[in-house]
């Protein structure tokens, strides 16, 4: 996982082109202004998911990881906690290929505070739990990229 802000993103030269592209289609459009929902950038290769949800205890909410994409969750609106391990500290389930779904049960090894402009990314090693409320349950606006890998 890495955890940053797109205004420190000259640090991440290091990055994958097309998480790189990620971060330009991001600079180059208007993103809160997307209407919730999937909207294509280059068919299955890479999208972007829109979702606007409200925070709520990390006891409501799930475990995932995905193998077929890598996610990039970049903060439009809000603040979003969202808690972290590696899968194989967890309890894993039956993976769901057709939502490239992978669930799990387990403890938090640590969590990261998304603000506007914060991203992390998630890699298939990487569980995670989103839609945790930080301070206080939120509406949040956010970017999901999701990078076929």
């Amino acid at each position: 996982m890495i955890f940053g802000n797109i205004q420190n993103l000259k640090e991440y030269a290091f990055l994958e082109d097309a998480v790189k592209e990620c971060f330009d289609y991001a600079g180059s459009h208007d993103l809160k202004a997307y209407e919730k929902g999937s909207h294509e950038i280059d068919g299955k290769r890479l999208f972007v998911n829109i979702v606007e949800y409200q925070t709520v205890e990390a006891e409501k909410r799930f475990w995932e990881a995905h193998r077929e994409y890598l996610d990039i969750h970049l903060m439009l609106d809000g603040t979003e906690q969202i808690d972290l391990n590696f899968i194989q500290d967890m309890d894993v389930k039956d993976y769901v290929p057709a939502d490239d779904f992978l669930p799990m049960d387990g403890p938090k090894n640590s969590s990261v505070v998304l603000k506007s402009g914060d991203f992390l990314i998630c890699f298939p090693s990487d569980a995670h739990r989103t839609a945790v409320a930080a301070e206080k349950s939120e509406t949040i606006k956010k970017a999901i990229f999701k990078v076929h890998i």
